[in-house]
C-alpha cells in the first residue's frame, strides 16, 4: 500500500491507497497541531472516527495517525510492514529540486538546506519525512515539491528587478508554491470541460489558509502569486501578502524591531488575523463581518480585491482566459467568496449563476452563467493523489505494482 503524507504548518493530512491507486483505503486529518482545539478525523469508507485531544506537535500527530490505521475496530493494516511506499509533499525545493525525487541521505541534506526558504512549512515537511524513515525502516520515500510545477514560469516573470547577481549566484527569484495542487486541478478542470489541457488558459485560485493564484497556459505555469518566500501575493490566514518592502526598513530602523520580529509579523501575525484582530479562519472572520465588525469586513474586502486584481493581470499575461477555477478550503466551500470575486469580472467574460454556485456539492462543478465565454469551475483539489501518482512512478521499478488509474476528475461524492 502507498501512504501519502501532507504535513503542513499546523496540520497532518494522510491517505492510504491500495497498490493500483483505485481506492483510498483510509484517510485522515489531524488539525490545529500546536493550537487550542486540536482534533483528529479518520475515515474508512463511510465510517468516521473523531478524536479531540491535545496534539502539541507533529510527532504526536504521527502517533495518532498510526494508532488510527491500526485501530481495533477500523484497522486497515496489520502493521507497518503493510506500507510499501510513502509519498510526501514538500513546499520548497529551491533551485536544487526541479522534479519529484526518491529520498536518500543526500536528498535529506539538501532538504535541510532549502528549509530557510520556507520557514513556516519546510521544517514540518522534513519532520514528516524523518518520522516516516524512523517508523517505516526500509520503505522507499518520495518527496514531491510544490515549487517544481512553477519551473516553467518564464524569466521575465520569475526574476526580480534586483541586482542580477542575487539571482544568478544566490538563487533569489520567484519560485511559486501549491504547485502540486495547481498541477492536479488544472488537469481536472480540463477533464471536466472535456477539452485538451494544451488548448486552455486558466487561472487557478487555490484559496485556503495559504493562497496561490496561478496562471496556467497549455498546462504550464506561466506566472504565480507567491514568490521567493511564502508570505507574498494574496493575503492569507496569518501571512501578509504583498506590501511595500520599505515598511520592513521602517520597522527595523524607526520602530526598533529585530529582523526575527519582522519575519514573525509577516508570516504569523498578518493576513486575515492581522487585519481582523480576530482569527485566521475565513469562516469566523466572515461571520463577524456579517455581524457588523468593521475590521473583519475590511479583511474580507482586501482578500477579495487582491484576488480580483490578480485574476485580471493573469488574463492579460495569457492574452485571454478560458477558465477561472476555485479550489482548496475557501475556494471549494465559500460560495460568498466565489460570488464576490467573480462580481465585476464580466469584462473578462466571467459571470456565475448564483443558483449553481450554491449547488457545487451536489455535483455541479461548473457554476458559469449561461453562454459565458469563460468557464468558472469549483474543483476539489487532491494533492495527495498527485503525490501518489508521482510516488508510484518513482518506485514502480523496484516494487511490483499494477498499473495505476490516472483520472484527474473525481466526483464530489468521492470527495465528501
Amino acid at each position: 500500500m502507498i501512504l501519502i503524507i501532507n504535513c503542513g504548518s499546523s496540520s497532518l493530512k494522510y491517505q492510504l491507497y491500495n497498490p493500483d491507486l483505485t481506492e483510498v483505503v483510509a484517510k485522515g486529518l489531524i488539525a490545529r497541531i500546536g493550537e487550542n482545539g486540536s482534533y483528529a478525523e479518520h475515515f474508512v469508507g463511510q465510517e468516521r472516527l473523531v478524536m479531540r485531544r491535545a496534539i502539541p506537535d507533529h510527532k504526536v500527530g504521527f502517533d495518532v495517525m498510526v494508532d488510527n490505521l491500526l485501530h481495533s475496530e477500523l484497522a486497515v493494516i496489520e502493521g507497518p510492514q503493510a506500507i510499501t511506499a510513502i509519498g510526501h509533499r514538500a513546499v520548497h525545493g529551491g533551485d536544487i529540486f526541479v522534479e519529484s525525487t526518491l529520498v536518500d541521505e543526500t536528498v535529506m541534506e539538501q532538504l535541510h538546506a532549502c528549509a530557510r526558504f520556507a520557514p513556516l512549512h519546510n521544517p514540518c515537511n522534513i519532520a514528516g519525512i524523518e518520522e516516516c524513515l524512523r517508523r517505516f525502516p526500509g520503505v522507499p520515500n518520495v518527496v514531491v515539491f510544490d515549487t517544481a510545477f512553477h519551473q516553467s514560469v518564464p524569466r521575465e516573470a520569475h526574476v526580480y528587478a534586483l541586482p542580477y547577481e542575487l539571482y544568478s549566484q544566490w538563487g533569489i527569484r520567484r519560485y511559486g508554491f501549491h504547485g502540486t495542487s495547481c498541477r492536479y486541478v488544472s488537469q481536472a478542470a480540463a477533464d471536466i470541460l472535456n477539452r485538451p489541457l494544451e488548448d486552455l488558459s486558466m487561472v487557478i485560485c487555490h484559496l485556503g489558509n495559504g493562497v496561490t493564484l496561478d496562471a496556467v497556459k497549455a498546462g504550464r505555469s506561466v506566472d504565480t502569486s507567491i514568490g521567493f518566500g511564502t508570505f507574498c501575493g494574496i493575503p492569507m490566514g496569518t501571512r501578509s501578502g504583498d506590501f511595500d518592502p520599505a515598511i520592513i526598513f521602517h520597522l527595523v530602523k524607526e520602530r526598533g524591531m529585530s529582523v526575527e520580529e519582522v519575519e514573525a509579523l509577516c508570516y504569523e501575525k498578518s493576513g486575515l488575523l492581522g487585519v481582523s484582530g480576530v482569527s485566521n479562519d475565513m469562516r469566523e472572520v466572515m461571520e463577524r463581518a456579517e455581524a457588523g465588525d468593521d475590521r473583519c469586513a475590511l479583511a474580507v474586502d482586501i482578500f477579495v480585491y487582491q484576488i480580483k486584481k490578480t485574476v485580471g493581470a493573469y488574463a492579460a499575461a495569457m492574452d485571454g482566459l478560458d477558465a477561472l477555477v476555485f479550489t482548496a478550503g475557501i475556494g471549494e466551500n465559500s460560495k460568498e467568496i466565489r460570488s464576490r470575486v467573480c462580481a465585476g469580472l464580466g469584462v473578462l467574460g466571467v459571470r456565475i449563476d448564483e443558483r449553481l454556485n450554491s449547488m457545487v456539492r451536489n455535483g455541479h462543478p461548473n457554476i458559469s452563467a449561461a453562454d459565458m465565454r469563460v468557464a468558472t469551475l469549483v474543483v476539489p483539489t487532491d494533492e495527495e493523489r498527485m503525490i501518489a501518482l508521482d510516488t508510484y512512478r518513482l518506485v514502480s521499478d523496484s516494487i511490483r505494482f499494477p498499473a495505476p488509474i490516472t483520472s484527474f476528475a473525481p466526483t464530489y461524492a468521492e470527495r465528501v
